[in-house]
């Protein structure tokens, strides 16, 4: 690479004056200069740093060529601009979606989901508390979450920029995010599976938002021995139908399409004509179980011995007609079209695909599937014409063990692309180019979609996984960005222990060659899939109408006014009416006793932009994020008799320490010092202060 880079500078020697400067008005500021007898103009550069020569002495100091400039100056964000792009990536085991800007990479923030997040508050006593709790399974709450896969709703094929729905591959749920204001609003949970990898992806018009699973389970995760795996284990794509009104998932109206017990992994939707059609590829068809203590082959060796695993072909509105017509059997409350049925209607069908496959990835015409093998050199093209003409003949090869035709191979595909050792997952440009992250090579590989020729390989830094790029899922891809989701990064960075950082790699496409302009490490967690948007596509809110609910979008019953401030008693306990502006808490002290029911009801009453507060109460795991509007109920058991302060934790004005207050607690039979507002009927209050001279 460096030799290209001495190369370009000895052909074009304009080509570093020009880089210099530009470098040189674009990072220092450059300004006309001022007339006669002006004064210069704030924050104008020095005299001494005018001179291109001082442009040249810093690259020089720094060991910098024209090509490291330039990457600079495209991905380089001055104070006060925005980035073209948003980057929605997974957050791995921190049960996280992180955002990132492109082309500058910076981290803009990390949402919430499946794991308590206390810079929002997100479940640290307020309303996200039930978010997170309506994620248990078995009765058992989880509170960290293998986050692989989000996804945008879409519109058409195109991304909308309204939802954002993420799965947790270890725990089998799903969740809602709403980008109106980028907080996770619902979680649900699939009480069949054990694992889903392959979701959650949406179809063109988010009818659906849909979870496969991974690791085969018998439904409902009940007990079976692994002797009986091939009979009991199955499984799984799940439907869950998605109310765009209301935001949410209606579980009600959500099924499910038994799958056999193959290890199902990534998925995608038909869109434009092959709207209608999911495509889920899968391996272990040997159905592997392991058994290393009794001699046996590992998962690892026993699921790479057929040449073929199995892609699923799923014609879900065929599936839905079914469900609605009553074909479906209730399992453990869930709505499941059984395998026997799906395979007879035409609603499951199966073709091989070269072992051990990886990435199941429409193109962006809707046309074709294109499946990478980990364990083959190819990326194979599937037509989805072809194979909709052959279930529609029902020209089929044979049926495998469960009774579910198999299409033949060379007849369902278009062909293959020799990519390298280990394609993974491919993502698409505007210009008819699909670009795969190729994961023994360490190298993104652009190939023709028409001729099914790789035209150039990049190197990446190490080992990529995913990939993404600008609108790359879409009917209508930008092309300009790719980024390289790597997951090592072993002399990238500064060291900072064992567990290094993964690396995104931000790749401009624009030019006759791809270049990698920028690194961005990721030490929050393993990134997996991840999508770009267009940032002009998201319409975010930047403060609440006060007394806003964030989980209901309504005003909060319990919305407190200025000078409606309170505190009463009732028969379930005691209840502050709050309220948070600068720099003060109303009322700023309660007292409550030993053992009491505290409900705190506090309401922002700021409505400035960027005015955010904290709450929390010492000693008490209470942390609440309250921007602007914003409303949060959060109650506990006053369990031990002492004194509590209570404080803002966001600095929000010069007087952000002084914007406290207490929590009384006092002990069991006790006067109380602090008198409340009132006292709800049929209860009179015992929690009155002393009369005077008493």
């Amino acid at each position: 690479m460096n030799t290209q880079k001495q190369t370009r500078s000895t052909r074009h020697p304009w080509l570093l004056a020009a880089v210099v400067g530009v470098a040189l008005c674009t990072a220092l500021g450059c300004q006309p200069p001022p007339k006669p007898g002006s004064a210069p103009a704030a924050g104008a550069p020095s005299a001494n740093l005018g001179a291109s020569a001082s442009i040249k002495d810093l690259m020089a100091a720094r060991g910098l060529n024209e090509s490291d400039v330039e990457s600079a100056l495209k991905t380089y964000m001055p104070t006060g601009k925005k980035d073209d792009y948003l980057i929605f990536a997974s957050g791995g085991q921190s049960g996280q979606v992180l955002v990132l800007g492109v082309p500058s990479m910076r981290l803009l923030k990390v949402i919430g989901v499946f794991t308590p997040e206390p810079w929002q508050g997100y479940g640290y006593g307020g309303e996200s508390n039930k978010i997170i709790e309506a994620g248990k399974q078995d009765g058992r709450s989880i509170t960290w979450a293998d986050v692989h896969h989000p996804n945008l709703s879409e519109t058409n094929g195109d991304y909308d920029g309204k939802f954002l729905f993420v799965n947790d591959k270890s725990n089998g749920r799903v969740a809602v995010v709403d980008l109106e204001d980028f907080n996770t609003k619902q979680i649900v949970v699939n009480t069949l599976v054990g694992s889903d990898h392959g979701g959650a992806f949406v179809d063109p018009n988010t009818n659906y938002v849909i979870e496969t699973s991974q690791y085969p389970v018998p439904f409902g995760r009940v007990y079976a021995p692994l002797s009986e795996y091939k009979d009991k284990y199955r499984g799984l794509a799940m439907f869950w139908k998605f109310d765009r009104k209301i935001g949410r998932i209606d579980v009600r109206k959500s099924w499910a399409i038994e799958l056999p017990p193959y290890t199902q992994d990534l998925a995608d939707c038909g869109k434009l004509g092959s709207d209608g059609w999911a495509f889920v590829n899968s391996f272990n068809t040997e159905m592997a179980t392991g058994g290393t203590l009794q001699g046996k082959p590992p998962i690892e060796s026993g699921a790479s011995q057929n040449d073929m695993d199995y892609l699923h072909i799923i014609n879900w509105k065929k599936a839905e007609e079914l469900v609605n017509a009553g074909k479906a059997e209730d399992v453990l409350g869930v709505k499941v079209l059984r395998m026997n049925v799906a395979a007879a209607e035409g609603v499951l069908t199966l073709v091989g695909e070269p072992k051990s496959p990886h990435g199941a990835d429409v193109t962006p015409d809707g046309t074709r599937v294109i499946v990478g093998g980990k364990l083959d050199t190819h990326t194979t093209v599937y037509n989805i014409a072809k194979m909709r003409a052959l279930i529609d003949a029902k020209k089929y090869d044979g049926k495998d063990a469960y009774g579910i035709p198999i299409l033949n191979f060379k007849d369902s595909i278009d062909g293959q692309c020799e990519i390298g050792l280990g394609p993974l997952h491919t993502v698409f440009d505007d210009k008819g180019f699909a670009y795969t992250s190729v994961f023994l090579e360490s190298v993104v590989a652009k190939w023709s979609l028409k001729d099914l020729k790789v035209v150039e390989k990049i190197p990446v830094h190490y080992n990529i996984g995913h990939i993404m790029a600008a609108e790359g899922d879409t009917v209508s891809p930008d092309g300009k960005w790719v980024v390289a989701m790597n997951k090592m990064s072993i002399d990238r960075f500064n060291g900072v222990g064992p567990l290094y950082p993964q690396n995104f790699q931000l790749i401009d496409t624009t030019g006759e060659k791809m270049r990698v302009i920028q690194d961005a490490p990721i030490g929050i967690g393993e990134p997996h899939y991840s999508q770009m948007i267009k940032a002009d596509k998201l319409h975010t809110i930047k403060i609440y109408p006060p007394g806003t609910n964030i989980y209901t979008n309504s005003k909060d019953p319990n919305a407190v006014e200025s000078g409606k401030e309170r505190i009463e008693k009732r028969a379930d306990g005691t209840h502050v009416f709050m309220t948070a502006i600068r720099s003060h808490f109303t009322p700023d002290q309660f007292e409550v006793e030993e053992g009491e029911h505290v409900f705190i009801h506090i309401t922002s009453l700021e409505q400035s932009e960027d005015q955010t507060h904290g709450f929390t109460i010492n000693m008490h795991n209470i942390d609440l994020s309250l921007e602007p509007g914003k409303h949060e109920n959060v109650d506990f058991i006053a369990t031990k008799a002492g004194v509590y302060p209570m404080y803002c934790t966001e600095f929000c004005s010069a007087l952000h320490l002084e914007m406290a207050g207490y929590m009384l607690v006092r002990p069991k039979g006790a006067p109380a010092t602090i008198p409340v507002s009132s006292t709800a009927p049929g209860g009179p209050s015992t929690d009155q202060p002393p009369a005077a001279g008493h």
